[in-house]
């Protein structure tokens, strides 16, 4: 039997971060849920026992379930039976099993029969579920919608829907449509309100929605007559047991087969309103999306670990000239730099976690008293970085899952073109990750004002350049602090031109530059707790010094004046 928790010491290293304290204190409320309920922890060790008996569950059933039905489900799919989405058989089973060990609503409150966990191990769940298999990561986290549900509906709505995707029930969110992918304000699902009976209906058609016949949809619909911006979309609750939306037709994709990706046709389709009318896209939906990217994070995460251990096991057994071809100079150069952004990938997204996981719970501890004058600065600060870093970690997740993919191809040579390997499902199944829940130019574009504002270079100032380095390590603070230069220098030259265009035309560079900067702050920190991630700290840091010579480089000798060569009529 197999695990993918036990045999994943990175996951439980950040499990056990510093800032983990703080987070589980405040998420149970110092632990006086103990008096209401009995599964409650009653202090911080309780708690993470429990996280690590829940992801140790969640382990063994993706190694010996979800990954054993992996090739399975991507060969058979879902399908469409009137008019209303059939899993494949393998993704019936998983979800069967994962419903039996009670792993759903895992960051629900109590009340809602939830298992109140911080969103941390929540990701750390969805990394396994991805690793196993991408496509059921894609059905099984979109729990996260619940979390919108929690945050924004009435405490009527909590009470009805909360308690049902606890039980199993799946979700979806149903933003794009054929004309509206990435410009939602163009959204143009009709949804009009019953003036005698108080109750909403949906009309039109939705696209590319992933697990689109979701016993639990937010859809994103326009309330305002007359409008034709984001001032007249509003949030609604639909539930499939009205069944007055039809599957038209799934997708065939390229990879993760097993989601169904969906069109959807409302006919009258009864919703309740979330929130308040005309803020559907505005603040829920943004909400909703950074909740998304996180997961997507986890997924690219996830593959990008299956890939990884996939090709280190081909380099090891494949031999070549009478030794193993991860012997050869290319080989391990090449495994050993995956290795250093598998591991990259991963710090950042539990660091994203953590700023998530302390806003959001103050957000709620703040609805039941009022917040201190510091408690809400440091709401507000975690906010802050937040909002900036769920953007930079799903660009670089995204783009790497999909460079270390095609490295763990590249090991296989030509038996890693066939499907005789399960490497080909993880390139197949990485690729999408750089483009849904916001392409990785969108995602530069969210980030970008982390750059300018300089508040990606306050926090790299002051809180990762002042951690306690080993002596042994000084002289790759000092590549980093030199990197930081590099920004701020670069961030002057752009911004000094005063033209927007210019700012955006340099963006991904600069977010580029900020990126390889924290991410090799968060690995040398890493290494200061295990000794393990020093090599991996060395490699990162070495490859974002070279990388970000080049963006700067590109910078100080790009003339302004050539920028309309790059235009195309």
């Amino acid at each position: 039997m197999g695990n993918f928790y036990t045999d994943n010491k990175d996951i439980k290293f950040h499990l056990d971060h510093p800032l983990m304290k703080k987070i589980v204190d405040l998420k149970e409320r110092n632990y006086t849920q103990a008096q209401e309920f009995e599964e409650a922890p009653k202090d911080f060790e309780d708690a993470i026992d429990n996280y690590d008996r829940v992801l140790e569950i969640v382990g063994e059933i993706c190694a010996d379930v979800v990954n054993e039905n992996a090739e399975s489900v991507d060969e058979e799919g879902p399908k469409v039976v009137d008019g209303h989405v059939k899993y494949a058989r393998g993704t019936r089973q998983n979800l069967d099993v994962i419903n039996q060990a009670g792993l759903n609503g895992i960051s629900l409150p109590r009340k809602y029969n939830g298992l109140n966990f911080p969103i941390v191990p929540f990701i750390m769940a969805a990394e396994m579920v991805a690793r196993a298999d991408a496509g059921l990561q894609n059905i099984w986290g979109l729990q996260d919608c619940a979390e919108t549900i929690n945050e924004f509906a009435t405490e009527e709505q909590r009470m009805k829907y909360l308690p049902r995707v606890s039980a199993g029930e799946t979700c979806a969110m149903d933003l794009t449509e054929p004309d509206a992918g990435s410009d939602l304000q163009a959204v143009q699902l009709k949804a009009t309100l019953d003036e005698k009976t108080g109750i909403w209906y949906l009309n039109g058609v939705k696209r590319f929605i992933t697990n689109g016949d979701g016993h639990i949809s937010l859809v994103l619909a326009r309330s305002e007559e007359g409008t034709n911006d984001a001032r007249g979309l509003s949030m609604f609750i639909y539930d499939r047991n009205s069944d007055a939306v039809t599957v038209r037709r799934i997708e065939n994709k390229l990879g993760i087969k097993g989601s169904p990706t969906c069109e959807l046709v409302f006919k009258d389709a009864p919703a309740e309103l979330v929130g308040d009318r005309k803020m559907g896209l505005i603040k829920y939906v943004m909400a909703l999306m950074n909740a998304a990217r996180l997961g997507i994070g986890g997924q690219s995460v996830g593959i990008a670990e299956a890939a990884y251990r996939e090709g280190l096991s081909y380099a090891k057994s494949r031999k070549q000239f009478g030794r193993p071809i991860i012997e050869f100079p290319a080989m391990y150069e090449m495994l050993s730099n995956m290795e250093a952004k598998l591991h990259g990938i991963r710090t950042i997204l539990y660091e994203t976690a953590r700023f998530v996981d302390v806003y959001k719970t103050y957000y709620f501890v703040s609805k039941e008293r009022a917040l201190d004058k510091d408690e809400k600065a440091e709401m507000k600060e975690y906010e802050k970085l937040a909002n900036i870093y769920t953007p930079l970690q799903k660009l670089f997740a995204s783009e790497y899952a999909n460079e270390i993919t095609y490295d763990a191809l590249q090991i296989h040579g030509g038996s890693g073109f066939t499907k005789d390997y399960p490497i080909q499902r993880y390139v197949r199944d990485a690729r999408i990750t750089n483009i849904y829940e916001g392409t990785s130019q969108l995602q530069v574009v969210a980030a970008i004002r982390g750059v300018t504002t300089g508040q990606y270079l306050k926090y790299i100032r002051e809180v990762y350049e002042t951690s306690a380095i080993a002596p042994e390590q000084e002289y790759l603070k000092d590549i980093l602090k030199e990197m930081a230069t590099e920004l701020e220098n670069a961030t002057d030259c752009v911004t000094a031109v005063g033209n927007t265009e210019y700012t955006d035309f340099h963006a991904r560079r600069l977010v580029e530059i900020a990126g390889y900067t924290i991410i090799g702050h968060l690995l040398l920190i890493d290494a200061q707790r295990d000794e393990v991630y020093a090599k991996s700290a060395d490699i990162f840091i070495k490859y974002g010094q070279a990388k970000v010579a080049a963006h700067t480089a590109f910078i100080r000798n790009f003339n302004p004046d050539d920028l309309g060569k790059y235009k195309k009529a």
